[in-house]
Formats: structure tokens, sequence, C-alpha cells
């Protein structure tokens, strides 16, 4: 999924660009009014090692792409979409300037897909399948292996998107939409079972910690010997 430089033209590249700064802006005012707290940003930490991880694991899919997991509604179900934009804004940079791990001039187009697109796009998913399950710590899970299996071709088809406005590279349209669609629902396949299995042993273990699970657990009510009686 990582766009690499020569990919887009340049008038293309900028606006991708000065769109991802915009929602990263955005993001930063909404993580620090609505979601970091003491508990939290020591958890998008440890999830930024893990999405950082997964990413580096890259294999071709024809036409000239590579395909890989996203992570990011894993990331935006456990620390809250904002912050998880900045997580995934954090890993692509450190990938594009160490790794050389996507373009450094596509690196707004890079956080535009996966860090905007296919993590928001994914987590609305998530919320609709969440509020459509039954209140129980089951259902979690389940709606994020949802949202997570959504973002993954919804990224894909967005960049071919771009492509049909500002491809630069020689790949044929179609051959570019036939690989990255196409493997995509695979990889997606892939995240959903991913993100299911982590966040169900997180919501298992420490339930408080999701944020995604906020408002959709059943309250529970602490009763003391007075009030059983």
């Amino acid at each position: 999924m990582h766009v690499p430089d020569g990919f887009l033209d340049a008038p293309t590249s900028v606006g991708t660009a000065v769109l991802a700064a915009g929602f990263v802006g955005f993001s930063l005012r909404r993580a620090v009014r609505a979601e970091l707290d003491e508990r939290t940003a020591p958890l998008a930490g440890l999830v930024a090692v893990f999405v950082f991880a997964a990413q580096m694991i890259n294999f071709p899919v024809g036409a000239g792409t590579s395909g890989h997991l996203l992570g990011g509604v894993l990331a935006a179900v456990l620390v809250g979409p904002a912050t998880a934009t900045l997580v995934l804004t954090v890993v692509l940079t450190v990938q594009a300037f160490l790794f050389a791990d996507g373009g450094v001039t596509a690196l707004g187009t890079n956080i535009l897909l996966m860090g905007v697109i296919g993590l928001w796009v994914g987590y609305g998913v998530f919320r609709l399948v969440a509020r459509l399950l039954p209140r129980r710590p089951a259902s979690v899970p389940v709606a994020a292996g949802v949202g997570a299996f959504v973002s993954v071709p919804v990224a894909a088809l967005a960049f071919v998107g771009l492509y049909a406005v500002g491809g630069a590279a020689p790949i044929p349209l179609a051959t570019l939409a036939a690989a990255m669609g196409g493997w995509h629902v695979l990889i997606g396949l892939g995240e959903a079972a991913i993100t299911f299995l982590a966040v169900s042993s997180i919501v298992a273990a420490r339930p408080d910690l999701v944020h995604g699970a906020r408002g959709l657990l059943p309250r529970l009510e602490i009763r003391t010997p007075e009030a059983a009686q």
C-alpha cells in the first residue's frame, strides 16, 4: 500500500500533502481535547510499535505495487480515531525517511490513504456495526474486525482514484485497479482476523482501555451490602 515516489504527478502529490496536513492538524487538536490522557498515551505508543512492525512486512501484489497490513482501525478502536491518525502519521514518516518504505514525496499521499481515508472509513463502519450488534463485550472485536476488513480495499481503491487523476507511472489504470482491488480484499481478511484477535484479548483483560468500547459495553453496577438487602 505504500505509494513510492513517481507514481503520482507533482500536483496530485502536493494536493494530497495539503489534505493530509489539514487532517493531521485536526486530529492533533481533537486527540488532545478528547482522547489522550494518562491511560491512553502509553497505549498509543504500544500501538505505534505494533503497527510499525506489521507494516514493515510487505509483499508484491502486481503492477509495481505491494501490500501489507494497515493497522489503522485497530489503532482507532484502541486509542481513538484522531490519536490513531497521529500514530499512523508518525509510523509512515519514520518509514519514509529512515527505511525508504514509501516515497518521501508521496508521504502526504500515504498518510491520506492509510491514516485518514482507510482509518476513518473503517472506524465509521466499526461504529455502525457496533450499534447494530448486542451491547456486550463480544460485539466490540467483531465490529472492529468488520471495520478493519473494509478499511483495506477502501484505501486501495482511493489510491486507484488518485492514480486516475494524476497517475505518472507507465501502468494501465485497469491493470492497477485489478491488482489493488483484488489483492487488498484478501489482505483485508488478514487485517480483520488480526484486529479481531488483538481487540478480543484487550477487551477481555482491560475493556476500560479500549476507546471503541466506551458507551457500548454494559455499565457495571457496584452493589453494597445495604443495597442488596
